[in-house]
């Protein structure tokens, strides 16, 4: 039961609204990516080689992470996630043959199979040396690699009302994401252990709500005051109003394997985006829930991905995880042409029947037990589709 809205009374924006397009709601994609070496298929340090090289080539759209195994890219801003589609398929493809060309290779999963973070070298820079002196084990074993999707807001005051709202939402597409099955050797249990990992960090998890940006402004504002953070960006929440770029970003995603994955997630939240912007356009706003009842869910979906149930808050039932992801797709479906986003969301469907990441990365441990031929799986899927 996604329709859960309530009419309320915003007839002073209404105008300005109707004025806006739905071409505010750009898109940008952001990927983690594991550096491995091609024999061992373990973790491998590159000393910012692949990103010096790369550089040269897609200029600042790749750039060095803490960890020496670990390189970042990002696509420019872009208009519909076609275009989103081009640009990471294309820094794909370019980091692997860079890395390829330095006796390296490149995977995407949101946690390795076999390494172990001890062994793993830190980039030396003062922002990454300032997080290690202050969180020291819990920023070392920080070996994670997610998925980060920006989408433009019309405004701030905008950008909070959508977080607020879309946060229901974060367990439904983070189910379908996870890629994390494994850590340091061992298989888990959970389809996304990379949520695990990162919850040793200060302010992470699903995000409180704030009636109003000047509400979320005072917050920061205090933790700046008291030491806590130094900037807004230290605030790595699964969804945050982005300090800088005029953007909500959706952080709760493993990275995944595939190009064709992350762009269907961010085709997602692109819609969802969209969805709760009509919803307001018509004086209408989808429930609000506190965020201890949104982690009951997300608890569910690290644990389960899509294979159990998720809760249904408006209806009070636990309901198949599938059912509510078909129902999120129907729930967005009226925005769906207009953001040229039909052929993205195809690749959904496509994940409810093979399985995840996890469960297409646990499907290969089974056939020998062998986490070599997991990393190898998750090396060859780096270019394909799902």
């Amino acid at each position: 039961m996604l329709l859960q809205a309530y009419r309320v009374n915003f007839s002073n924006e209404i105008k300005l609204l109707a004025m806006i397009n739905y071409k505010i709601f750009t898109v940008g994609i952001e990927e983690e990516y594991m550096v491995i070496d091609p024999n061992t298929k373990e973790l491998s340090s590159h000393e910012q080689k692949i990103v010096l090289e790369g550089q040269k080539i897609i200029s600042e759209k790749v750039k060095a992470e803490m960890h020496q195994a670990v390189v970042e890219v990002g696509t420019d801003v872009c208009a519909d996630v076609e275009e989103a589609r081009k640009d990471i398929t294309n820094l794909r493809k370019t980091i692997k043959e860079v890395a390829t060309g330095l006796g390296f290779s490149i995977a995407a999963s949101g946690t390795h199979p076999s390494s172990t973070w001890q062994k793993q070298l830190i980039t030396d820079h003062v922002r990454y040396q300032e997080i290690v002196n202050e969180m020291q084990d819990a920023a070392r074993s920080n070996l994670i690699f997610g998925l980060h999707v920006h989408v433009g807001m019309p405004s701030k005051e905008m950008a909070i009302h959508i977080a607020n709202s879309a946060r229901y939402f974060l367990p439904h597409v983070f189910a379908l994401s996870t890629n994390s099955p494994f850590w340091e050797g061992r298989k888990t249990g959970f389809k996304s252990y990379r949520t695990k990992v990162f919850d040793k960090f200060p302010r992470t998890g699903i995000p409180d709500y704030f009636d109003s940006y000047s509400a979320y402004e005072s917050y920061v504002n205090l933790l700046i005051k008291t030491n806590c953070i130094d900037n807004a960006k230290k605030i790595w929440w699964d969804l945050r109003v982005h300090p800088f770029y005029g953007t909500v970003e959706f952080r709760i995603c493993d990275v995944p394997l595939t190009a064709d994955e992350s762009v269907a997630f961010a085709a997602l939240f692109q819609c969802i985006c969209a969805k709760l912007f009509k919803l307001r356009s018509k004086n209408l706003n989808f429930m609000i829930y506190p965020r201890a009842l949104v982690n009951e869910n997300k608890w569910r979906a690290s644990r389960y991905g899509i294979d159990d149930k998720l809760i249904d808050f408006g209806k009070e039932q636990e309901i198949n995880t599938r059912s509510l992801i078909l129902e999120l797709l129907d729930f967005i479906d009226d925005v769906v042409d207009e953001l040229g986003c039909r052929e993205a969301l195809k690749t959904i469907p496509l994940i409810l029947e093979k399985g995840t990441g996890a469960d297409r990365q646990l499907a290969t441990y089974e056939k020998n037990n062998s986490l070599f031929d997991v990393s190898s799986y998750i090396e060859s899927q780096f270019l394909s589709t799902p």
